[in-house]
């Protein structure tokens, strides 16, 4: 059985590795798919936006006590009404049908009549809401303004604190990874937009930059190690610290959805269509993208975009020639090792050193230094009294 706390632990320090950064094009090829899917879904069957956005009237018939082949009812009603266009019909809660159809101020009452009719309802259960564009216009326009404003503020913020534009490129491009595939999915299954959908959004956007600022925080620290003690490659610096928080991003991750999972699983089942509905999917969606992002993107992509400075050059170069001389010592001074047509004789330093040619022992073990110099001078005891 895997113990994932020690696995946890073995990352951290570096026991165990995944290659996040040097399997990048592997990262990217995948979102490059997903992406690609996203935007066919959106050029294909474009965004179904709710009545918030395009307008219309929304009628709500209460107290139904028969559900069933509600939309092909709906659209009976509202077609022997006059009201033309796409009827939209879904169940809210155990007893309640919502019914969503173009603007018609003049039959709104024919309308209700014809679904209080159908349902088999008073006249007086049946509601109606006039919904104008204008306000949908309005609600489109401010979301879009607070998107830029936002990108705007995360990248100066970005920007000052890691004191690197890069992070801030790296950052903003994990950002859009997640909202692109997030609307792409969306436009696939035909989830109606609406302005809790919006606010969902945004939100996917805070929280896939914090857990990218998190990561970036740890890369800082152990790229700057890295360049003070010339142990390690940028990368390598940096693949570390992706799995140093690999863990704590799957954990919060995990306890962000679970709550929100609950929620989506209250409103399919018992709720309905509604704002509670619109936002925790739009959460649910979001997070697990950001989460995906912020390990296999983002940090590989601050990587190929700084592999090419000539400080990061010259760590590498330094490492591996460093890594290459002490491969090399190792080599020849591991004890047993005899090199071919080169005899040695380990040394009272436990050392190999070559020796004049002769005869070669078939197997050489290591010998430990003490036995090689002879018994130690073991300090001589204080004689006893003789009292």
């Amino acid at each position: 059985m895997i113990n994932f706390a020690q696995f946890g632990n073995d990352l951290y320090t570096g026991r165990r590795s995944i290659d996040f950064v040097q399997r990048r094009k592997t990262w990217y090829g995948f979102s490059a798919v997903l992406i690609a899917i996203a935007l066919a879904g959106i050029l294909l069957n474009g965004l179904n936006f709710g009545i918030e956005f395009r307008g219309g009237m929304e009628f709500r018939v209460l107290g139904v006590t028969n559900t069933q082949n509600y939309e092909a009812k709906a659209q009976e009603a509202i077609g022997e009404a006059g009201i033309p266009g796409t009827v939209t019909a879904t169940v809210v809660g155990a007893n309640t049908v919502r019914v969503q159809t173009e603007t018609a101020q003049d039959k709104t009452d024919a309308a209700r009549t014809t679904l209080a009719k159908t349902f088999d309802v008073g006249r007086e259960t049946v509601s109606s809401t006039l919904i104008g564009p204008s306000w949908g216009a309005a609600v489109s326009e401010q979301a879009l303004r607070g998107l830029i404003v936002f990108l705007v503020l995360v990248t100066l913020v970005m920007a000052l604190y890691f004191r690197t534009w890069k992070m801030a490129l790296a950052g903003l491009t994990a950002l859009l990874h997640d909202l692109l595939i997030t609307v792409g999915i969306y436009s696939l299954f035909g989830f109606e937009i609406t302005p809790s959908s919006m606010i969902g959004f945004l939100t996917i956007l805070g929280y896939s930059l914090y857990d990218t600022v998190v990561v970036f925080d740890k890369v800082r620290e152990n790229t700057a190690e890295a360049f003070r003690t010339k142990r390690m490659t940028y990368n390598q610096a940096a693949n570390l610290a992706v799995n140093q928080t690999l863990v704590r991003s799957i954990n919060t991750t995990v306890v962000a959805l679970l709550p929100i999972a609950a929620i989506l699983f209250v409103g399919f089942t018992m709720l309905g269509p509604g704002t509670l509905l619109d936002l925790s999917l739009a959460l649910f969606i979001g997070i697990g993208v950001g989460a995906y992002s912020s390990i296999f993107i983002a940090t590989p992509m601050l990587v190929q975009l700084r592999q090419k400075e000539s400080a990061v050059v010259d760590l590498e170069r330094y490492v591996a020639r460093h890594t290459a001389k002490r491969g090399a010592v190792d080599e020849r001074s591991a004890p047993g090792v005899l090199p071919a047509g080169e005899p040695v004789s380990v040394g009272a330093d436990g050392v190999g050193e070559p020796v004049a040619p002769g005869p070669v022992p078939s197997a050489a073990r290591p010998v430990h230094k003490y036995v090689q110099a002879g018994p130690r001078n073991q300090p001589r005891r204080p004689p006893k009294s003789k009292r």
